[in-house]
């Protein structure tokens, strides 16, 4: 399918996708090759289980993960786009996307999900039992979640839940068994995504509103800074008492201090009026991420 240039978004023509051929431009597009920040969002929850559970040897495990939230985020972006191409045509923010402009065909977008879960396959079967079965749990919310924005005023929670799945895959990756201290960091770190998943709603607040579609940073209106914040601290707390449930020392949970700070100062430069620094702040989650990792790394390699 051809696409005239006057719908071809600038993000086609730079950068990684504009060094591609034109034909593959558009499904780059549906991948979001040119934001990867949502991988990193998707793969911190992964790596810190592994870290927190001691690696077991199987550092291996880091680099086949990253791998798996690449193909997954690529293809969970891709439905997204499959299931809202009516509603992007609507927002300008996403008008241009290559299915909501006709730059892309429903069944190119199919086959190109087909190749990308045949990579989280191969994923799979890297781990063990447990964690493949946990893994594998994740398709029915994970199709179910570009719905949520249609009946519920807290999509973000459903994308937490999403979002923060690996949690619980690394975990019985290194040890071969679920455990409450997994449990605790996958609800920290859906916490975590409610809280920068809010600030990535606050651009479309206005947009969001013409064309009916719910959010967090809608149903808090004004408040919605103050609740961002509120999520972080939670999500502190509990990655607190997850660290707690591993090595019950003060020492321990102090090296969450780095990453407190970078949340705290998120939430204190958050602006519900500024959009542009909203998403500049939701996308400095991933060194937010780093620094969790580092400390559940520290705690997770002197504890074994």
């Amino acid at each position: 399918m051809t696409a005239s240039a006057d719908i071809v978004p600038d993000s086609e023509r730079v950068g990684l996708i504009g060094a591609l051929p034109p034909r593959l431009r558009p499904f780059a597009s549906l991948m979001r090759l040119d934001r990867p920040i949502g991988s990193w969002l998707l793969y911190w929850p992964c790596a810190w289980s592994v870290a927190l559970a001691g690696v077991g040897g199987r550092w291996g495990l880091f680099l086949w993960l990253g791998l798996g939230a690449f193909a997954m985020r690529s293809a969970g972006c891709v439905y997204n786009d499959i299931v809202d191409r009516d509603l992007d045509r609507k927002v300008e923010r996403t008008r241009l996307r290559p299915l909501a402009s006709g730059r892309a065909s429903i069944e190119s977008a199919w086959l190109l999900i087909a190749g990308l879960c045949l990579i989280g396959l191969i994923v799979l079967l890297q781990l063990n039992l447990t964690a493949a079965i946990v893994a594998a749990v994740s398709v029915a919310p994970v199709a179910a979640y570009p719905f949520m924005k249609r009946i519920t005023w807290w999509p973000q929670a459903w994308l937490g839940l999403v979002f923060s799945w690996g949690a619980l895959v690394g975990w019985p990756a290194v040890t071969g068994s679920l455990a409450w201290t997994a449990l605790l960091l996958w609800f920290g770190s859906i916490a975590w995504v409610v809280g920068y998943d809010t600030l990535y709603a606050i651009q479309d607040i206005e947009d969001d509103a013409l064309v009916g579609v719910k959010s967090s940073a809608r149903r808090m209106g004004d408040k919605a800074v103050l609740g961002v914040g509120l999520f972080y601290a939670a999500a502190l707390l509990l990655w607190g008492a997850t660290i707690w449930s591993v090595r019950p020392d003060w020492l321990a949970v102090a090296t969450l201090v780095p990453a407190a700070l970078h949340l705290a100062n998120q939430a204190l430069r958050a602006d519900p009026a500024d959009g542009a620094l909203a998403l500049k702040l939701f996308r400095s989650n991933r060194t937010c991420g780093f620094l969790v990792f580092l400390a559940m790394l520290v705690v997770g390699l002197s504890s074994r």
